[in-house]
C-alpha cells in the first residue's frame, strides 16, 4: 500500500496526465470518454452508456474501470445499474429515459477517496413527430381580384424536440416551392392561387427522431373560396308601412363565380335576428324587398354571400345598416284600468283612470292624443262625456253607479281600435281562486285558478309596500285564458302586495290579494321591547312591529329571551301578530334582562336588551295593609271624639276653668265709704285719686332668714325699669306695682289672656290702714283685673289662716309708699320692704286676702265687715309674730291724707327664692 506521499505524487501525476497537451493535436487529452456522444433519445426507451479509460492513465496512475462511478446531474446513479466490461470499460443502463437528466458524467474514485471527473455528455430526450392530420385549405378574397389560400392542419403531440413543418403543393405537371410556417406550426398561407385546376397539397413534419407526412389534399381552389361580403348596402322605405327595400354591390364578378345571398334583420334594441327565407335569395341579385315588417319601426339589416352551388364558404356578414318603416294606424287600443277612491263619500267616487302607452309596434307611429269617452249606464238619459287627454291618466268625479269607459289612441295616420273598461257599481262577480306566488330566478311568478264563469281578461296589480309612502300601483292586463304571469322588475328583500281581478263581459270580480317576496333575508334589526306594566310576579311586555322595510321577509315568530343577573335564560315563542306578552312566575323585587328576536325564513335578528325590576309587593297588598290601618285610626279618632263630647264638662273644667266676672262681685259692698253702686265702666269715679297706696307683698318662708343674693336681685332690675316706664300710665288696681307690669282691665281687653298659667289665682284684696293716732282709718276695696283663675289653695280660707297643719308659713311685709320722696321711688321694692322690716317703723298695716271664686260670691252684710277686719288683723299679727319678732310702734309722722293715699295696689305672690309677678 502506498504511503501518504506516494498517493499525493500519483494524484499529481494523474492531473498532469489529464491536463498534458497532446503533441499531435494540441488538445487536452482526457483519461477517458463516453459513447455515445450527446445522444438524442426517445422518451421512455432503454439507454446504455460506456465509459472507456485510456491505457496511458492505467499504466501511470493504476486507475481501473472498477473505480468508475456514474452521476446524473450530480446525483449518484445506483451501482446496480453499473457493469464492468473489462478493466478499462464500465457501462451504465437506464431502463426508462423519462427519468434521465443531463449531464451524465463518468468519474474515478481512487483509493484515497478522491473523486475525479473523467468525462460528461448531454442527453436529449424527446418524441418523434406524428403524422399531421385534418389538413384543410380556404381561399380568402382579399380584394376584387386578389385571392390567397391558407391551409391549416393538426400538428399532433408535442415532441419536446425541434420539429420542422413544411406545406407542399403541386400540380400534376409542376411542383411549387414549399410553404414554411412562420411562428406557428399548424398553418401556412400561399399568396397566389390559381382557379380551375386541381392542386395536390400535403404537410411534412421532421425532427431528430424521425419524419411524418400527412395525407394529401386534392382540390380546385375555386371550390374553397370565401368571398367578400356585399358592399355599399342601402335601405329605402317602400310605399307600404310594412316593407323596406335593400340594395347592394357584389365584389366578385359573375365570370369568376355566381353568388347566392342570406339577409338577416332585427328590431333596433333587440338581440334576436330574423332571416329572409334562403330560397327567396338563392339566385344572383343586387337588391331585395323585405315584407312583413312593423310600421314605424327601426330595423337593422346585414347581408352575406357564397358560391351559388353551395360549394365553398359563406362570406362574413356585411356591416349593419339601419332603416325605419313608415307610420300606420295603431294596431290596438291602450290597456286601461281604474282606481276608485270612496274615502270622501261612498256615494261620490273619485275615479282615477290610468292606461299604458302603446308599445312602438302597437302605436305604429307617434301618439298625438287620447280620446276618452265616459257613458253612465245607470241612466240612459245621461249625456256622454268626452275628454281629449295627452297624458296617460285622467281623474273623474262620478256618482256611484255603473259606467262604461272607452279609450282611443290617435296618431298622424288614424285612431286605434277602442279599449273598453266597464266600471260596475259593485264587484259582485266571482273572484279568482288559489292565488299564489313563486320566485323564479329574478322574476316572481303569480298564478291563480280561474273561476267557473268565463273570464275576458285578468288585471294584475302589484305595488312595493312601504311604511313611509303610499303604495305606487303597477298593473298588467292578460287574456282570460292565462292563469299565470311572470312579474319583472321585482326587487329582492322587498315586500310586494299583489292583487288579481277577473273581468267579465257584464261585470268585475272582487280582487284577491297576497303578499310576496322575491328573496328573503333576516331582519335588518330586532324588535325593541318595553314594559307596559310590572307587578310582583308578572310583567307585561310590549313592542312595535318592525316596519316593512326592516323585515326583509315574512316574520314567522317572535322569541322573548329573559333572565336574571345570575340565572338561566328563559325562551318564549310568541305569535308574530302579537305586540304584547305577559311574563309570569317572576321573582319579586328582582332585576330582569329581556330581549326580543324576530325570525324570518332566512334568519333571525335580536333587538337591544331591556332591564326591569319586579315590585316588592303585589297588587292590593299595600292596600290590604294601609286600608285597615287607616280604618283603625279613624275608629280611634271617632271614639276619642265621642269620649271628649261625653266628658266635655270635665275636660272644660281642667282646661278652661270658670273665671268669675268681677263686675258681678259684691266685694264693693264691704266698704262703708264706697257707694253701693259703682260705675264699673268708669275707673276714675270708682277709684278716686289718692284712694289707694302702692303695696308690695313679699312672701318669705318662715324658716328662711338668709338675705337675698345679688343673683336673686338681678331679675328685679329689669322689672324696676318696667315700673318706671309704666307708672305714668297706670290707673286703678291695674296700675303699676312693685315688680309687676301694667295689665289691661278685663273690660278693655279683647284678647283672651287664657294663654297664661291657668293655675294662677284671682285675688281681691282689702287694704286696712291703722288710723293715725285715734283717727278712723280709710278702707278702700278694689278688684284685681287679673284674668287668671284661682288656685285651689287660694280658694280654701284655711290655707291663709296660718293653722298648725298648713304649709310652711310665709311672712308678709307691707309698706306704704304714697308719701315717700322721689329718691325712694327709684329704689327696688325689695329694699324698701327690707327697711321697714328692720326699722320697725310705720304703722302696722293689716291685710286680709279674700279669695272669692265664681261659685262662692255671696253678698256680705255690713255687720260682718268689722269682724272680718279684726280677724284679718289678728291673722296678720299672728303671722308676723310666728315668723319673727315685730315691735309695733306708733308712728310719729303725720297721717296720710285721703288725697295722698295710693290709687291702687296689686298683691304679689312671691314664691321661695324671689318675686313672681302675676
Amino acid at each position: 500500500m502506498f504511503s501518504r506521499w506516494n498517493w499525493v505524487a500519483c494524484g499529481f501525476c494523474l492531473v498532469l496526465s489529464i491536463c498534458s497537451p497532446d503533441a499531435s493535436s494540441g488538445l487536452v487529452q482526457s483519461c477517458g470518454h463516453i459513447i455515445p456522444e450527446s445522444p438524442v433519445l426517445a422518451l421512455g426507451s432503454n439507454f446504455t452508456a460506456l465509459c472507456i479509460l485510456n491505457e496511458s492513465c492505467l499504466d501511470f496512475g493504476n486507475i481501473y474501470a472498477s473505480q468508475i462511478i456514474w452521476k446524473i446531474k450530480n446525483r449518484l446513479v445506483p451501482k446496480e445499474q453499473y457493469r464492468e466490461i473489462n478493466r478499462t470499460v464500465s457501462s451504465v443502463t437506464f431502463n426508462d429515459t423519462s427519468s434521465l437528466a443531463t449531464p451524465l458524467t463518468c468519474n474515478i474514485l481512487a483509493d484515497g477517496q478522491i473523486e475525479q471527473n473523467i468525462y460528461g455528455i448531454t442527453v436529449t430526450v424527446g418524441l418523434a413527430p406524428e403524422k399531421p392530420k385534418n389538413l384543410s385549405c380556404i381561399v380568402h378574397q382579399e380584394s376584387k381580384f386578389t385571392y390567397a389560400m391558407t391551409c391549416t392542419w393538426n400538428p399532433g403531440r408535442h415532441t419536446f424536440l425541434d420539429t420542422q413543418f413544411r406545406l407542399r403543393y403541386r400540380w400534376p405537371e409542376q411542383i411549387f416551392p414549399d410553404c414554411i410556417p412562420k411562428d406557428v406550426n399548424n398553418s401556412c398561407t400561399i399568396d397566389d392561387s390559381q382557379f380551375f385546376v386541381n392542386t395536390e397539397i400535403w404537410v411534412e413534419a421532421t425532427n431528430a427522431l424521425g419524419k411524418a407526412v400527412s395525407d394529401p389534399l386534392v382540390v380546385d381552389p375555386i371550390d374553397i373560396v370565401k368571398p367578400l361580403p356585399p358592399q355599399n348596402v342601402s335601405i329605402t322605405p317602400a310605399l307600404l308601412p310594412t316593407v323596406l327595400q335593400l340594395v347592394w354591390e357584389n365584389w366578385i364578378s359573375d365570370a369568376v363565380m355566381t353568388l347566392k345571398f342570406n339577409i338577416r334583420y332585427r328590431i333596433v334594441g333587440d338581440t334576436n335576428w330574423m332571416e329572409v327565407p334562403p330560397e327567396d335569395t338563392a339566385s344572383p341579385r343586387t337588391s331585395f324587398s323585405i315584407q312583413g315588417l312593423r310600421p314605424y319601426t327601426e330595423y337593422a339589416f346585414s347581408i352575406r354571400c357564397m358560391k351559388e352551388d353551395g360549394v365553398g364558404y359563406w362570406s362574413d356578414w356585411s356591416e349593419e345598416k339601419i332603416g325605419i318603416t313608415i307610420e300606420d294606424q295603431p294596431s290596438k287600443g291602450p290597456p286601461i284600468w281604474r282606481i276608485i277612491d270612496t274615502s270622501q263619500s261612498p256615494a261620490c267616487w273619485t275615479v282615477h283612470l290610468i292606461w299604458k302607452a302603446l308599445k312602438p309596434y302597437e302605436a305604429n307611429g307617434v301618439i298625438l292624443q287620447y280620446e276618452l269617452t265616459v257613458r253612465d249606464k245607470s241612466s240612459l238619459s245621461s249625456p256622454v262625456k268626452k275628454y281629449n287627454v295627452t297624458s296617460t291618466n285622467h281623474t273623474l268625479q262620478l256618482r256611484e253607479g255603473t259606467y262604461e269607459v272607452t279609450l282611443i289612441a290617435r296618431n298622424s295616420v288614424g285612431p286605434s281600435p277602442p279599449s273598453v273598461l266597464l266600471i260596475p257599481a259593485s264587484n259582485s262577480k266571482a273572484p279568482v281562486k288559489n292565488l299564489r306566488t313563486l320566485p323564479k330566478h329574478d322574476k316572481l311568478w303569480v298564478g291563480w285558478t280561474a273561476p267557473n264563469n268565463y273570464v275576458l281578461k285578468y288585471v294584475i296589480e302589484w305595488c312595493l309596500m312601504s311604511s313611509s309612502s303610499d303604495c305606487i300601483i303597477e298593473w298588467q292586463i292578460v287574456l282570460g285564458d292565462v292563469q299565470g304571469i311572470d312579474l319583472k322588475g321585482i326587487k329582492p328583500f322587498k315586500c310586494y302586495l299583489i292583487t288579481v281581478y277577473p273581468l267579465y263581459a257584464d261585470g268585475q270580480g272582487s280582487g284577491q290579494s297576497v303578499k310576496a317576496y322575491l328573496k328573503q333575508d333576516r331582519p335588518s334589526k330586532g324588535p325593541t321591547v318595553q314594559t307596559k306594566k310590572v307587578g310582583k310576579a308578572e310583567a307585561v311586555l310590549t313592542w312595535n312591529h318592525l316596519t316593512v322595510e326592516e323585515q326583509n321577509g315574512f316574520i314567522r315568530n317572535y322569541t322573548i329571551l329573559y333572565k336574571t343577573i345570575d340565572g338561566n335564560e328563559t325562551v318564549v315563542t310568541v305569535d308574530p301578530s302579537k305586540t304584547e306578552y305577559t311574563l309570569s312566575s317572576l321573582t319579586s323585587d328582582t332585576l330582569y334582562t329581556v330581549r326580543m328576536m324576530a325570525s324570518t325564513d332566512n334568519g333571525s335578528r335580536t333587538g337591544p336588551d331591556f332591564t326591569f325590576t319586579t315590585q316588592k309587593f303585589g297588587k292590593g297588598e299595600i292596600e290590604a295593609i294601609v286600608v285597615p290601618v287607616c280604618l283603625a285610626f279613624l275608629l280611634i279618632v271617632l271614639l276619642g271624639v265621642l269620649f271628649c263630647f261625653n266628658k266635655r264638662d270635665l275636660i272644660k273644667k281642667h282646661i278652661w276653668p270658670i273665671v268669675p266676672d268681677p263686675s258681678k262681685s259684691n266685694i264693693a259692698q264691704w266698704s262703708p265709704q264706697v257707694p253701693a253702686k259703682h260705675n264699673i265702666s268708669s275707673k276714675d269715679q270708682m277709684y278716686p285719686e289718692g284712694s289707694f297706696t302702692d303695696v308690695s307683698v313679699v312672701e318669705i318662708e318662715a324658716d328662711d332668714k338668709k338675705s337675698f343674693s345679688e343673683q336673686d336681685l338681678k331679675p328685679f332690675d329689669l322689672l324696676k325699669k318696667e315700673k318706671s316706664t309704666s307708672e305714668g300710665h297706670s290707673s286703678g288696681i291695674g296700675g303699676s306695682s312693685c315688680m309687676s307690669s301694667p295689665r289691661q282691665s278685663v273690660s278693655d281687653s279683647d284678647e283672651g289672656e287664657t294663654t297664661q298659667n291657668t293655675s294662677s289665682t284671682v285675688q281681691y284684696s282689702t287694704v286696712v290702714l291703722n288710723g293715725y293716732r285715734d283717727q278712723t282709718p280709710v278702707q278702700v276695696f278694689s278688684r284685681s283685673e287679673s284674668t287668671q283663675p284661682l288656685l285651689d289653695s287660694e280658694e280654701r280660707s284655711e290655707d291663709h289662716t296660718g293653722g298648725a297643719d298648713s304649709t310652711p308659713q310665709r311672712q308678709q311685709y307691707f309698706r306704704q309708699n304714697g308719701g315717700q320722696d322721689e329718691n325712694s321711688t327709684d329704689r327696688p321694692c325689695f329694699e324698701r320692704t327690707k327697711q321697714i322690716t328692720h326699722a320697725n317703723e310705720g304703722d302696722l298695716v293689716g291685710f286680709v286676702q279674700l279669695q272669692i271664686s265664681g261659685q262662692s260670691s255671696q253678698p256680705l252684710g255690713l255687720g260682718m265687715e268689722k269682724n272680718t277686719q279684726e280677724a284679718a288683723v289678728s291673722n296678720v299679727l299672728q303671722t308676723f309674730t310666728e315668723g319673727q319678732t315685730v315691735r309695733p310702734e306708733t308712728v310719729e309722722e303725720n297721717p296720710l291724707s285721703v288725697d295722698e293715699m295710693p290709687k291702687s295696689y296689686l298683691p304679689q305672690t312671691v314664691r321661695q327664692g324671689g318675686y313672681m309677678p302675676q
